[in-house]
């Protein structure tokens, strides 16, 4: 075990320039542990980092911000050889190499074991995208027992649909946007299609607009989203489909008065292993669905990521080593 293979980002660029290499396995160092990577999910922040738009990220770096595996070596006796183990954000693949790759040295405290029987597909489909998912309902304040109208834009995203799952198994009124139409057979409740335009058909469905709204498209629709959900209710910006930066944005005049804008960044749930253990019983119990896509080997990662640039997926992308 000297060397490993791995996609290195070897500068700012098309899918192109994901090469992957063979590269010695990491040494272990006091503090972080060895993973043996049996699965990474693909998100929208490595095909931004990818093209140059994270200045903090220097190449050639391996992308990555999750994954999940074995400890291979470890540093940390709860974290013993052969646990198996999830990780999420925390700089992996930005501030040093994460998921794209055999093996991965990780920082301990990143490192959540969980027992599960699900396949590595299936468990690498999970931790950031059912983590993020329940981060931004909970910001909505939305959790068991509550009952309303909840609106997701962008839903046949990985977050979207894992949202939408979440929220049907509280009992929640949902709705959900998509640009193509040949994608709204992945959504389940009310679909609405999102043209670019003013969004048609919500008035109809929810008169008095929805109570909430998890905006997963990000600087394109938020100020949008703050005028159609209901006077009072909350806009949860959770995602950057369509980029990071809203223009112009003025608060006072785009907030209606009682109305709350709030975000979630699935960095603030990096360690959460309580919570995804629960988010894989869950999954195992048939309650929540996995949503993957597609599953593409580590030697296809350029194929991968002109898949996910090119919008191709309804639901989560997944490469395994």
């Amino acid at each position: 075990m000297n060397t490993m293979r791995a996609a290195v980002c070897v500068r700012a660029g098309g899918p192109e320039v994901l090469e992957v290499r063979e590269l010695p396995v990491p040494a272990v160092r006091d503090g972080w542990s060895l993973v043996r990577v049996e699965g990474t999910g693909l998100n929208r922040s490595e095909l931004r980092t990818r093209q140059g738009h994270s200045p903090s990220v220097r190449f050639p770096r391996v992308l990555g911000i999750e994954c999940v595996g074995v400890v291979a070596a470890s540093t940390d006796p709860r974290l013993p050889e052969g646990t198996t183990v999830a990780a999420v954000m925390g700089e992996m693949g930005r501030a040093f190499d994460g998921g794209y790759a055999e093996y991965a040295l990780l920082p301990n405290p990143l490192l959540m074991p969980v027992t599960t029987s699900l396949p590595s597909d299936v468990l690498a489909a999970l931790p950031e995208t059912y983590l993020t998912a329940r981060g931004a309902l909970d910001a909505l304040g939305i959790g068991p027992g509550r009952t309303g109208r909840l609106l997701i834009r962008g839903g046949t995203s990985s977050v979207g649909l894992a949202a939408a799952s979440i929220a049907a198994g509280h009992g929640l009124e949902v709705a959900a946007t998509t640009r193509r139409p040949a994608k709204a057979p992945a959504l389940t409740g009310h679909v609405l299609i999102d043209d670019g335009g003013p969004l048609t058909g919500l008035a109809e469905l929810w008169p008095e607009g929805p109570d909430w709204v998890l905006d997963l498209v990000g600087a394109r629709t938020a100020v949008d989203s703050l005028r159609l959900v209901r006077r009072g209710g909350t806009v949860c910006v959770a995602g950057s489909l369509s980029g990071w930066i809203v223009p112009d944005f003025e608060p006072i005049a785009k907030i209606p008065s009682g109305t709350r804008l709030t975000a979630f960044h699935s960095d603030d749930l990096k360690g959460s292993t309580a919570l995804l253990q629960r988010i894989i019983g869950e999954v195992e119990a048939g309650t929540y669905r996995p949503n993957i896509d597609r599953v593409f080997p580590l030697a296809e990662i350029a194929a991968a990521h002109r898949y996910m640039e090119e919008d191709r997926a309804a639901g989560k992308l997944v490469v395994l080593p």
